[in-house]
């Protein structure tokens, strides 16, 4: 009989609880599925909670626990980039699995810790760090290893989904539904990680990594947050047939001579409202993943929570599990044995090049609010034209003050520095009254 998998769970927040609740209401079922005792020995708390079973020790000190012969596989659920690092690093060391829920030191170092753990033939796995309960790591790194990936569009933050979702449903302002974002604990005090873009821009180096086998490049995403979007421009995308949602995106583009570069891009994006990911609504999670031969494909799900992290804090242990032992010592993992953490061999991940903001290729909705004189819509028109920017759709609305009024544009896609430059001409147009309005559009086709 296999010896008892031994578990360490640091941190005793939402997610820690979420997991022990999960391994006591679902014992019979992890044993019947992995075919071994799976039992907490370890929890990592400062402070000591008299509704933990007095058979598990609970311990302020996380790397004595993370080095503790008492251990096999170190769930770490403590979050932030220092002390998380150091007590990772430190399990690595001394041998333990690791499972993680911190896409933001996964994001920032996990070229280093993947790297020491391919040393000393450990695994860190990492299910819960991107999109909650929805299993799109597992999806990527091993249902979808025969496609080639052409560009996946993820909603992969709900606090910012939801902001997005109350502002078209109900028509209320952003600051207003943050505020309640915040009271419903969807929010932190501070959001700027959520409502900026960080969050997204974290899991969307993850998923890029994995999708085109090239090292984790957080620092080389784009990311633009959704505070500055307006019930108007909501409003007028609706009349155009788009909803705005707060996307991820990580394309690879082919040029003329066949080289291939990387998108890497977080912002609020038009985009179909026929389309699946338009609907995805409220704190749900949803990644749109387009290969090849498969073609498009959608995972949707809870993005957070108690419930859904611990899920998949579990599903990784579970994998780690029915691995232990499997090339005759007991708890040790071959790395032939197990998928590669960013699901290439390490030594064929490549250095594709990540384009930077000028050079990504999207459509885009303009606003431009103007003073009702003759030829205006002609001048504006004829400088996209100038640049060559195709228009899709215009849409002139009555005006909201006397004499000025508000033209909408859609392009077509083009590259962003000949849009940038006729965003400048179209601003020094004496008719113009405010900055140009600029908001990405994608078709998902």
């Amino acid at each position: 009989m296999s010896k008892p998998i031994k578990l360490a769970i640091l941190g005793l927040g939402t997610v820690g609880t979420g997991v022990i609740n999960l391994i006591n209401d679902n014992l019979d079922e992890l044993k019947r599925r992995s075919g071994r005792d799976i039992i907490i020995t370890e929890v990592g708390t400062r402070r000591m909670r008299d509704d933990i079973d007095p058979d598990i020790s609970q311990n302020a000190d996380l790397l004595a626990i993370a080095a503790s012969d008492n251990v096999d596989i170190v769930i770490e659920v403590i979050g932030g980039t220092t002390l998380a690092k150091d007590v990772i690093m430190h399990a690595i060391k001394h041998g333990k699995h690791v499972v993680t829920a911190n896409k933001a030191l996964l994001a920032e170092h996990g070229n280093e810790i993947f790297a020491l753990a391919e040393t000393h033939h450990v695994h860190v796995a990492y299910e819960a760090a991107v999109a909650g309960g929805i299993p799109i790591i597992k999806v990527m790194r091993e249902a979808l290893a025969a496609n080639k990936i052409e560009w996946l569009a993820g909603i992969i933050n709900g606090t910012g989904n939801f902001i997005m979702t109350e502002m078209r449903d109900k028509g209320r302002p952003f600051a207003e539904v943050l505020t309640e974002a915040q009271e419903l604990g969807y929010a932190e005090a501070d959001p700027t990680f959520d409502v900026e873009g960080i969050d997204a821009a974290h899991k969307l180096a993850l998923l890029a990594s994995i999708a085109f086998g090239i090292p984790l490049q957080f620092d080389k995403v784009y990311c633009e947050g959704i505070t500055e979007i307006t019930l108007q421009d909501v409003s007028y995308a609706e009349e155009l047939g788009y909803r705005i949602k707060h996307v991820g995106f990580a394309v690879r583009r082919s040029d003329a001579n066949g080289d291939t570069s990387i998108e890497l891009r977080v912002h609020p994006t038009l985009i179909p409202q026929d389309v699946l990911l338009a609907n995805v609504n409220g704190v749900k999670n949803a990644v749109l993943v387009n290969s090849h031969p498969l073609g498009q494909t959608l995972y949707y799900g809870d993005g957070a929570g108690a419930g859904a992290t611990a899920s998949a804090v579990m599903a990784d242990v579970m994998d780690l599990v029915r691995v232990l032992g499997s090339n005759g010592q007991d708890n040790h993992i071959n790395n032939s044995h197990h998928v590669p953490h960013l699901a290439f061999i390490p030594e064929q991940l490549s250095d594709t090049t990540i384009l930077r903001a000028e050079q990504m290729t999207t459509g885009y909705y303009l606003r431009v609010n103007a003073h009702d004189n003759p030829g205006v819509l002609a001048d504006i028109t004829r400088i996209l034209s100038d640049a060559g920017i195709n228009i899709d759709a215009i849409l002139q609305k009555p005006a909201h003050k006397v004499g000025q009024v508000p033209v909408i544009i859609v392009t077509l896609p083009v590259v962003e520095s000949q849009m940038n430059t006729a965003i400048e001409k179209i601003e020094t147009l004496e008719s113009i009254i405010d900055k140009v309005v600029r908001i990405r559009l994608d078709e998902l086709a």
